[in-house]
């Protein structure tokens, strides 16, 4: 008789990835309306009490664009706030950081950095 093994998830772990959910498709829209550039939330870490959530980001654009998103963001945070307690089911809504994630930026710039040391290699050829 085989016992089939259940995958125990943290009941913060499923707010975070549901906030996540929720802020990219709640500022889907307005980010877009912003002009140049693409934001990407990339995670969600709450605190252990559930109090604080920090949202993070990427962004691929320009660093007058990025400013304009990273304004909205703050400008906006309780509204946005509002907006993600409206599909979670605890007692207080947490509080919103955003921070950005460097990490897709990193890695398009090793990829780059990748193709130009291939692109020099065969030209040794």
């Amino acid at each position: 008789m085989a016992v089939m093994a259940m995958k125990n998830f943290k009941r913060s772990d499923r707010l975070q990835e549901q906030m996540l959910r929720d802020v990219s498709s709640i500022l889907e829209g307005p980010l877009r309306e912003l002009g140049d550039g693409l934001m990407t939330f990339t995670k969600v870490r709450l605190t252990a009490d559930l109090r604080t959530a920090t949202i993070y980001y990427s962004f691929l654009g320009s660093d007058a664009a990025r400013q304009r998103s990273e304004s909205f963001l703050e400008r906006e945070r309780g509204w946005i706030r509002s907006q993600v307690g409206r599909n979670m089911r605890v007692r207080h809504i947490p509080e919103i950081a955003f921070k950005f994630d460097p990490s897709i930026e990193e890695g398009i710039r090793i990829e780059q950095l990748f193709e130009q040391i291939r692109n020099e290699g065969n030209k040794e050829s």
